[in-house]
């Protein structure tokens, strides 16, 4: 009888690219027969090893929320990754792209939470009652599978292709808002290159975050006070190679900007 992927070995080849900002071949290359359970176990393992070397996790991030993205990866639910303290970016501030390998730029409300979630069962209304404030979001995504060639395994395995966040400075409560359709827009070095809504992310972004507390529930892992969570983008994303300010506007909450310098590992 054949053994199965070697986990351990997959996690650190993942650990290793980010941290030489270099690519390498998609997991499902070298091992197809790779399931997504063990995905989100060598995801596990990664977060385990960010853990043990000081890092914080500080929320969530949920992505495949775009039906048509689930079309292109041939499933019927999303996924998620952990968000840890290294990852976030200060509104106005420069982030450095020679840190990446192939970025690319997302529009999202962040939820942070005022009390705890946990599945099963939640509900996009016990979300909503649990959600202290909406911020507008950079999510900065990146893959250290060459040239984003990705299956779903290999982009959980890559704890959700993350990278960086930004929130902005203005906030408001989810009753302010008319969440469910949101104008959204992109605009990098002054143009408007993106323009979406937020009924995008699963009909409406209080969806994707009860389907992440009932994932992780599932586990018996519960979502906590004060944790950040991104429901998915309400726009495409885009690449920043040679990018220097990304203004992101959704409607009725406000704006976050970003500054870069320096170029990733992949340009144009």
């Amino acid at each position: 009888m054949s053994s199965g992927p070697d986990l351990v070995d997959l996690a650190r080849r993942l650990r290793d690219a980010e941290a030489a900002r270099q690519p390498i071949s998609r997991l499902t290359e070298g091992a197809p027969g790779l399931t997504v359970a063990e995905a989100y176990e060598i995801q596990r393992l990664n977060a385990e090893a960010r853990i043990t070397a000081g890092e914080v996790i500080r929320g969530h991030k949920i992505g495949l929320t775009a039906r048509v993205m689930q079309i292109k990866f041939k499933v019927d639910e999303p996924d998620y990754g952990h968000l840890f303290d290294t990852m976030f970016v200060k509104e106005g501030d420069v982030l450095d792209l020679s840190w990446l390998i192939d970025p690319q730029i997302e529009v999202e409300p962040a939820f942070i939470l005022g009390r705890p979630l946990k599945g099963l069962g939640v509900t996009r209304n016990e979300v909503l009652a649990a959600t202290d404030w909406i911020v507008p979001a950079f999510e900065v995504i990146d893959s250290r599978i060459r040239d984003w060639d990705i299956r779903l395994q290999d982009t959980v395995a890559d704890n959700g292709s993350s990278a960086r966040v930004v929130l902005g400075r203005v906030r408001k409560r989810p009753a302010e808002l008319r969440l469910a359709d949101l104008n959204t827009a992109l605009v990098l070095d002054d143009e408007a290159v993106e323009t979406g809504s937020t009924s995008a992310i699963l009909g409406h972004p209080a969806e994707g975050i009860a389907w992440l507390a009932n994932a992780l529930g599932r586990h018996g892992v519960g979502l906590n006070a004060g944790q950040i969570l991104l429901p998915g983008t309400a726009t495409r994303s885009h690449r920043i190679a040679g990018c220097k300010t990304a203004r992101a506007e959704i409607e009725d909450l406000g704006t976050v900007t970003l500054n870069f310098t320096g170029e990733p590992t992949v340009t144009p």
